[in-house]
């Protein structure tokens, strides 16, 4: 059995979203960023955290890639071409989507307010505007990765819904209807709904 500690209001959300993809229990102790729980499992007091026995695993994409490997579902397998191109998307989704919006956040709510600089925002959604197209294009069939769906796609969707309630904009036609389909999805939907 795993536990999550993290709120589904943070990158948490991608994990528990994996997690009811694959139809495996779960704990959720919903805690948030520097609370007393997660600093007991990450000195970094960062969520998620995932624990399992006596171990844990910090960083939503490690999580999830450990996962998608344990399980043997919603990735491609390690070693191979299919694999790489996938690790390629996942690292192109946190640079360019992932990066930006936590940086702006940082800038709008995290950092102390005499460190914060309000101007860099207008550069991360210009950035965050062109990444869009490039994902856009980048797309191989109804899934990122083309027939089924994988860890990038998690990544994508959180993000494109993050970047949604940021005000960094709504994507449009295949991205839009891409972004739909995914939080239409049963699984997703138990992880927001409550």
């Amino acid at each position: 059995m795993y536990t999550i500690v993290g709120s589904n209001k943070t990158r948490s959300a991608r994990v528990l979203w994996l997690l009811e993809e694959l139809g495996h229990p779960y704990t959720h102790l919903p805690a948030g960023p520097q609370s007393d729980l997660a600093l007991a499992h990450n000195p970094a007091g960062k969520v998620p955290v995932l624990i399992e026995g006596d171990s844990t695993i910090t960083d939503s994409t490690a999580i999830l890639t450990y996962l998608a490997d344990k399980h043997g579902a919603f990735t491609a397998a390690p070693g191979g071409l299919a694999r790489a191109r996938q690790d390629s998307m996942t690292q192109f989704l946190l640079d360019e989507f992932d990066a930006c919006l936590w940086t702006a956040a940082r800038h709008s709510f995290v950092l102390p307010e005499a460190m914060r600089l309000p101007a860099i925002k207008d550069s991360l959604k210009w950035e965050y505007a062109h990444s869009l197209q490039r994902l856009a294009n980048r797309m191989a069939g109804p899934f990122l990765m083309g027939d089924e769906m994988t860890v990038p796609d998690i990544i994508a969707t959180h993000c494109l819904g993050w970047g949604v309630a940021a005000r960094f904009g709504v994507p449009e036609d295949a991205l839009a209807e891409y972004l739909a389909r995914m939080r239409a999805r049963p699984a997703f939907q138990r992880v927001f709904a409550g």
